[in-house]
């Protein structure tokens, strides 16, 4: 009796997983190129349980499950919509692609929010993104920006320049990749990614197109979280439901009188 608690217990926890899940989804409906998640689940462990006195076959093999578990989290790496911005260092990508960013311990991470900025230091000039870190060249160099810039204008193929006036003064490639495997990237935050074990190779995004003063919006489809969100309820209530009946066969248990 005691198991039937355990399996109701996984699917209430389990459950309560993929609410976080969603709630996090819909929070993020309105942050720039957010990536939409989905939790999945398996089945736990089964056990075999054979009949005491009976023959060791199949049809005697009583297989006993234990309740369920978290087969992984998916994330949906399909582009959101763009919205214009007019904003001369704001880029979307359009296509399959990742613009590459420093961490502040100088590790490579990767971002589809190119809500990009100037940060303004003693040797000069440098190109960052919304939470500070360097945006880094396609030869993983620090984009270093002239002083008395005034304009700035992206080509579809990622290629800055720094222009005062009508004159250029300098430019710059950003670094934009792509992976064999989207789904083997590791979340690190503010919408961006490291380069997992699972992601594989990183290759060249030669099909990504630049587009300025854009910006890509979230892909959370907000009727189709809410429906998530109405199966999850009841399926947790019916987990809560069997821990209720299976502690009130304990109760019957505990007191039955000879």
């Amino acid at each position: 009796m005691y198991e039937a608690v355990s399996i109701a217990a996984t699917g209430l926890k389990n459950q309560q997983r993929r609410l976080d899940t969603i709630a996090n989804n819909v929070a993020n409906s309105n942050t720039a190129a957010f990536k939409s998640a989905r939790l999945d689940f398996k089945d736990a462990l089964y056990t075999a349980g054979v009949v005491p006195g009976a023959p060791r076959s199949p049809e005697e093999n009583q297989q006993k499950g234990h309740g369920l578990m978290v087969a992984g989290i998916g994330r949906d790496f399909r582009t959101g919509n763009f919205y214009t911005t007019d904003r001369e260092l704001d880029l979307a990508l359009e296509g399959e692609g990742f613009f590459e960013l420093s961490d502040r311990y100088g590790n490579s991470i990767y971002t589809r929010n190119g809500n990009f900025s100037l940060s303004v230091e003693v040797d000069g000039l440098y190109l960052t993104s919304a939470e500070g870190l360097y945006v880094l060249d396609e030869n993983g160099m620090v984009i270093g920006i002239p002083f008395g810039v005034n304009r700035y204008h992206v080509t579809e193929n990622g290629t800055m320049i720094f222009m005062i006036g009508d004159e250029e003064v300098g430019r710059a490639r950003l670094g934009i990749h792509t992976f064999r495997n989207l789904f083997g990237l590791e979340l690190v935050g503010d919408s961006n990614y490291s380069q997992g074990p699972a992601a594989g190779e990183r290759l060249p995004a030669d099909g990504a197109v630049v587009r300025q003063g854009v910006l890509e919006g979230s892909n959370v489809n907000l009727a189709e979280e809410m429906t998530r969100l109405i199966r999850t309820q009841r399926a947790f209530s019916l987990a809560s439901r069997a821990l209720t009946t299976a502690d009130e066969m304990e109760g019957i248990a505990n007191n039955m009188r000879r």
